[in-house]
């Protein structure tokens, strides 16, 4: 979160105070740092540069338009898994031959946009997807580039159940052992299966993970080649993780228990992993095969803020609860995966931000509470007996890293409408998504209203 900083004791975003943010578009809010962004996607290349691959974006992540378009400025293509997000892509200006199309459950539709389009590869999950594909791609007269998504059987124990996607008990990939035939040359008349795909979860922690998911491709494309078939291009998917904690230590003085904050990473970063990866690859990209990845909160989830209010303090059983304005409907991550945030007040009395140790913040003090939304569910919490600095109603704090599958899982349950997305570059600040209004929510069905 390094242009997300604290001066003075108030959150700065780049140049500007999160405060004008708030007071400019209101709250809750997303924001992004557009400088941010490009960082990251700097950092993927030079992690990956002996490879030279395509950096497909997935959209999934964080599809907001201005977004795409920085991420298309910067040299991204995009990965899609919908025929919603291909057409947000090409909005943003992505060239369709930089589009790689994901997703186990493409409709017909969504395959003839795509061939029309002329995008790039499609990732099929399964036979039955091939074979709609061929009909399609004969009914329009065109041939379809496709890589086949294969489950390996891999998966890394760190990664959580819900996000694990790599292991024979997902739905997602054909299994190793049925791809072969697949790929035998002349099976299919308007298919090209040139390619091999993998994708194993998010986030993975250890490079070793892939390098496992990347030796069984490799034995693959062995007895492909053996057999006649061509393989020419090789993607390993996303899943790069990033962390998402304060300072280990920044809590100790509440809990015992190191930093509470947020979960202490253990992941291998980026640039050791890139090397990891890069010399197992090495070979394939050597024999003149396309490498591709789809990084998504690689890029996006470090390069988001959620600013929200505290609507109400009150006293719980054993502690303190902050109700915010956001809730499960704005932020899900931490309700429907159990993910932890890091959770500061934007302005903190001289405490210098979360990532500051015990002995750093100045004698601030801190005690346990309950970080809540207002939704009418028991699990609308974003932390339980998290250590901050003492809450009113009307104070404001931020949600950090949540550029990722924040704004692109929120809900209008309880008929709550979706926040503003802002962006910020350097002293610059612009909505890139207004604010919805109880209006956007009725509008729709007012037709349906009967004795109208």
């Amino acid at each position: 979160m390094e242009h997300f900083n604290y001066l003075d004791g108030k959150l700065q975003v780049e140049g500007l105070p999160a405060d004008t943010i708030v007071d400019r578009f209101g709250s809750p809010v997303y924001v992004y740092s557009a400088q941010a962004l490009r960082d990251h996607v700097a950092v993927l290349q030079h992690a990956f540069a002996p490879l030279a691959p395509l950096i497909c974006y997935s959209v999934k992540s964080c599809s907001n338009l201005s977004v795409l378009q920085l991420l298309v400025r910067q040299g991204c293509g995009m990965d899609v898994v919908s025929g919603g997000e291909l057409q947000r892509a090409l909005a943003a200006g992505a060239p369709a031959a930089s589009i790689v199309f994901a997703g186990v459950g493409k409709s017909a539709d969504d395959i003839r946009l795509a061939l029309e389009c002329g995008i790039f590869m499609f990732n099929a999950e399964s036979e039955a997807e091939l074979e709609r594909i061929e009909a399609i791609a004969g009914e329009l007269k065109q041939r379809a580039r496709v890589a086949l998504r294969i489950n390996p059987d891999v998966a890394d124990p760190a990664t959580p159940d819900k996000t694990a996607t790599g292991g024979r008990h997902t739905k997602f990939g054909i299994p190793l052992t049925r791809a072969l035939p697949l790929y035998r040359p002349g099976r299919y008349r308007h298919v090209d299966v040139r390619g091999v795909h993998i994708h194993l979860g998010s986030p993975i922690p250890d490079a070793a993970t892939y390098v496992a998911g990347i030796e069984r491709v490799e034995r693959l494309i062995g007895q492909v080649e053996a057999l006649g078939g061509r393989i020419d291009s090789v993607n390993i998917g996303g899943g790069f993780p990033v962390s998402y904690d304060a300072k280990p230590g920044a809590a100790e003085d509440v809990t015992g228990h190191g930093s509470a904050l947020g979960v202490v990473d253990s992941a291998q970063p980026l640039d050791g992993m890139g090397r990891l990866i890069c010399a197992q690859l090495a070979r394939l990209h050597a024999q003149g095969k396309r490498i591709i990845i789809e990084p998504g909160r690689a890029i996006s989830a470090n390069a988001g803020v959620l600013l929200a209010t505290v609507e109400y303090k009150k006293q719980g059983w054993d502690r303190d609860i902050a109700i915010l304005d956001a809730g499960m409907n704005t932020l899900l991550r931490p309700a429907m995966y159990g993910a932890r945030h890091v959770i500061w007040p934007m302005a903190d009395g001289g405490a210098h931000g979360p990532w500051r140790t015990v002995a750093e913040r100045g004698g601030v003090a801190v005690v346990a509470v309950d970080v809540a939304g207002p939704i009418c569910e028991t699990g609308d919490v974003f932390a339980q007996a998290r250590p901050l600095p003492p809450l009113a109603a009307g104070q404001r704090l931020a949600v950090f890293s949540c550029g990722a599958y924040g704004m692109s899982m929120a809900s209008q349950y309880n008929s709550r409408p979706r926040p503003a997305e802002v962006m910020v570059d350097g002293e610059r600040m612009w909505e890139i998504r207004a604010r919805e209004s109880v209006a956007d929510l009725l509008t729709p069905e007012l037709a349906g209203l009967q004795g109208r």
